[in-house]
């Protein structure tokens, strides 16, 4: 496969993972909030089968970077690589944690407010950001 075919399904696997990652944590500020059962139920449902999901897709998003990450090395000249492997690790740890709370939900068992989660959705934006970031600009 071309070096472009794979560049071209890591983006689009990248981009729907990251649908994922920034909806769920999205759910768990209603989950939070609410109070009926019913609506309760609902949310749970939809966190479920959006976290199976998105770890389906991350997948090939982390066997397609892989693949292009072989392709550069890890010599010098290719600090940013590394940086950007770092916050896919982050990220990584960040969708396990999502599952992590997820399973909190269904216990009844969350602990934290509807204003953490809003806070906790931001970070797959800024890993979005360092990412393209390091992978456009290359800055080291």
């Amino acid at each position: 496969m071309g070096y472009l075919w794979v560049k071209a399904l890591h983006i689009f696997f990248v981009a729907s993972w990251f649908a994922g990652l920034f909806y769920l944590p999205r759910i768990y500020v209603n989950l939070a909030m609410e109070t009926d059962k019913a609506a309760t139920a609902r949310l749970l449902l939809m966190a479920r089968k959006l976290y199976r999901f998105m770890t389906i897709l991350a997948v090939p998003a982390l066997v397609f970077g892989l693949w292009l990450s072989l392709g550069y090395g890890v010599g010098k000249g290719n600090g940013w690589l590394h940086a950007k492997l770092a916050i896919v690790v982050f990220l990584i740890f960040y969708h396990h944690g999502c599952g992590v709370l997820l399973r909190k939900f269904e216990k009844g068992a969350n602990t934290h407010s509807h204003k953490w989660y809003r806070w906790f959705n931001e970070a797959p934006t800024l890993g979005l950001l360092g990412a393209v970031v390091l992978v456009v600009v290359k800055p080291f």
